[in-house]
């Protein structure tokens, strides 16, 4: 049964509040004493604290600090008669989960409850999820949805024979995660891994960094030198973005993948090398074909086996468990103890159609991390590239009215986890007005 502290200097209020949340199903125990209430939350276990915000003993805000110092993970709701966003704004930043205004009506306490409830169970079930998983994948490989269980199968089966791998999928998805996976699991995995970015070699000199070059071969070539082929040893090298290929090289490739053999930049001599080969790109091959930009016979060759990775938006059941493992990455290299993340943070996460994929959110969750002024990640925190809700920090006197009122009361409603009633309380403002002022952006 879930177990509510209520601290009131009025006894009046504590009585009410103690009958009507048993009556509702709740185990309540009602003092007036903050600093009681201080050593009773101290020494015992209760789901929430609900708790005024100006008694004459303490301010509820000092209690909050009080508490959260003892415990804190404790959850701590206040309640006040002198609303004001400011104070909202305040007791939110301070830790409270929720921050409720006198008069009330107990049914909306009750849902006030509730949801706090429901969002300190999913932050639990983050944490228990970072206990449980497993970091022998490379980053991003998790597979907790159907499609990237099928692709991490795949890939396995695909480790275990020498066939050359073409890797698809949006940028973004963890191609080079899920080259290095296979890599891993095959027998060449104490060998070395040779990443090449395709896209990033200057055209004129990516046939000397791939197959080398010997001396004098042109101007730079003061001694020589071997290529990234020669350089994976009996390991693997995986040609990212390979549609970026220049034409020229093409036929060249095919020739060094169909032979085994290479011919450095500048040498009469082919020399062997024993690396495996695997592919990657974000741009359809098929297209290029159908264009005149990729020689179809290097296609044939490459695409032996074929993975394609699925973007974000179709594995949304990846997305939590990426956002524990992104949370715990930028916690540890920002020195924060921010340890989860909101219910309103993840509804908004995981309503996002991520076009960037897993980059985007590792960034998306590694700027919410450094920016954050709370021990968990708010729907505040979360802001996307070209979101404005992100820009909140520009000249308002740059702004039209509409957008700043827009994102005031956005700030509101994320403040209370989405409670619009609540919202338009503290607002001053009814809710078909609040709604009508919203759909702007809903």
């Amino acid at each position: 049964m879930t177990r509510i502290l209520v601290l009131d200097d009025d006894k009046g209020v504590v009585d009410y509040l103690s009958e009507s949340l048993t009556e509702l199903g709740y185990d309540v125990v009602g003092m007036t004493s903050p600093a009681d209430a201080i050593a009773r939350v101290s020494a015992e276990s209760f789901d929430l604290l609900l708790t005024d915000i100006e008694m004459p003993q303490m301010r509820g805000l000092d209690l909050l600090r009080a508490v959260h110092q003892a415990k804190p993970r404790q959850l701590v709701m206040l309640m006040t008669a002198f609303g004001s966003i400011e104070l909202a704004v305040q007791a939110v930043r301070a830790g409270a989960c929720d921050f409720i205004a006198k008069p009330f009506r107990i049914e909306v306490l009750h849902q006030s409850i509730e949801r706090a409830l429901r969002e300190r169970n999913m932050m639990r079930e983050i944490v228990r999820l970072r206990a449980s998983a497993t970091v022998d994948s490379p980053e991003g490989l998790v597979a907790r949805s159907t499609a990237m269980q099928k692709v991490l199968d795949t890939a396995r089966r695909a480790a275990l024979v020498d066939a050359t791998v073409l890797i698809t999928g949006e940028t973004g998805t963890g191609k080079t995660a899920l080259a290095r996976f296979i890599h891993a699991s095959s027998e060449r995995r104490e060998a070395p891994f040779v990443d090449v970015n395709c896209s990033a070699l200057p055209e004129t000199l990516i046939e000397a960094e791939l197959f080398g070059a010997k001396r004098g071969a042109f101007t730079d070539a003061r001694e020589s030198r071997p290529g990234l082929f020669l350089k994976a040893g009996g390991g693997t090298i995986l040609l990212d973005e390979v549609g970026e290929l220049p034409l020229a090289l093409q036929p060249k490739l095919l020739h060094v993948l169909e032979s085994s053999t290479l011919r450095p930049v500048g040498s009469d001599d082919s020399e062997p090398f024993r690396a495996r080969v695997l592919a990657a790109t974000n741009r359809s091959l098929e297209g290029s074909l159908r264009d005149g930009r990729f020689r179809p016979d290097l296609y044939y060759r490459l695409n032996v086996l074929r993975i394609e990775v699925p973007p974000l938006r179709a594995r949304r059941d990846d997305i939590v468990a990426l956002v524990d493992h992104f949370l715990s990455r930028a916690s540890s290299r920002f020195g924060r103890e921010v340890i989860g993340v909101s219910a309103s943070a993840m509804r908004r996460l995981m309503a996002h159609d991520w076009p960037g994929n897993i980059r985007e959110l590792a960034n998306t969750i590694e700027r919410a991390v450094a920016l954050t002024a709370n021990d968990t990640i708010t729907a505040d925190d979360v802001t996307f590239e070209g979101d404005s809700s992100a820009a909140t920090t520009g000249n308002p006197l740059e702004q039209p009215l509409e957008e700043i009122e827009r994102t005031h009361i956005k700030r509101v409603v994320d403040a209370h986890q989405g409670n619009k009633a609540a919202a338009a309380r503290i607002l001053g403002i009814n809710r078909r007005t609040l709604y009508r002022k919203l759909r702007g952006r809903d």
